[in-house]
């Protein structure tokens, strides 16, 4: 893997572990949100389960990233978290779209830099 790869790698496995880590300690403070915002994002909360779970996902994904295990499944774990931070953004809080955008596309990269791991899915 090219150096250019392992710091994404590294970048987005750290990302991910501090906001999973966030979503049990909130250290981080929570932005203002627009109302409908707020109002889906409370509905998230009041599920229950919805964040707790989306920590554990951002945490195993980042432990395996940084530690360099299982990459591909990690990767694959968090395609659907991408998608749906950037479809957050734009929908409700278009000025958080720059991070979610990163996350996406080192997401990406890192799925085309470990494509040969990835191509027998699609056979």
């Amino acid at each position: 893997m090219n150096s250019i790869a392992m710091i994404a790698r590294y970048l987005l496995g750290l990302a991910m572990l501090v906001f999973g880590a966030n979503k049990f300690f909130h250290f981080m403070p929570n932005p203002e949100l627009s109302e409908t915002a707020g109002a889906f994002m409370g509905a998230l909360g009041g599920s229950g389960y919805i964040f707790p779970t989306l920590g554990v996902i951002y945490i195993l994904a980042g432990l395996l990233l940084v530690i360099n295990k299982a990459v591909p499944f990690a990767l694959i774990l968090l395609v659907p978290v991408s998608f749906n931070i950037v479809a957050f953004h734009l929908k409700y809080a278009p000025d958080g779209i720059l991070f979610a955008a990163i996350v996406a596309v080192l997401n990406l990269f890192l799925i085309y830099t470990n494509w040969d791991r990835f191509k027998s899915l699609f056979d």
